[in-house]
């Protein structure tokens, strides 16, 4: 049975966020693929890596984003595209995302409440790309119904 999500906030510095069927974070991360052939070549490792990927929740550069589809749909893995404004209208406060800037600190803040609220591992320092799939991941869960509520505590 399939039981993973994984978010991508989409560049050559890439923020990915893995979630259970449960709704919780199991781990995030930032990668720099360098190089558009490099993410090509990256994207099938990633998948690969995650056996039980059931969705794949993209937001970001739509060329970037048809490389991970292509590699989604050889994986039978369903993936949908979302905008910047539909996550952030849903989890951050109209005042968050007054500006690119403000919403992006922001994003920070929800997705440490995430991280703390998941159990997962603390950061040392959280990139913005990371912090921004966290936040994508959760509006993922949220539109399949994987979690029926934002978690306590993570929105103010």
């Amino acid at each position: 049975m399939y039981e993973a999500l994984l978010a991508v906030d989409l560049g050559l510095r890439t923020g990915l966020a893995l979630y259970r069927r449960s709704g919780r974070l199991a781990w995030y991360r930032s990668k720099h693929f360098g190089s558009r052939d490099g993410l090509r070549r990256g994207v099938s490792g990633i998948l690969a890596g995650i056996p039980d990927l059931e969705w794949l929740v993209l937001e970001g550069d739509r060329a970037l984003a048809e490389i991970w589809e292509r590699e989604a749909k050889r994986r039978n893995v369903a993936s949908c595209r979302v905008g910047a404004e539909a996550w952030r209208s849903r989890l951050l406060t109209r005042r968050e995302q007054s500006s690119g800037p403000r919403a992006k600190r922001s994003a920070g803040r929800v997705a440490r409440k995430i991280i703390e609220w998941s159990g997962a591992p603390r950061p040392t320092s959280l990139r913005h790309d990371a912090a921004e799939a966290i936040v994508i991941g959760l509006w993922g869960v949220l539109e399949l119904g994987w979690l029926q509520r934002i978690p306590p505590g993570v929105r103010h």
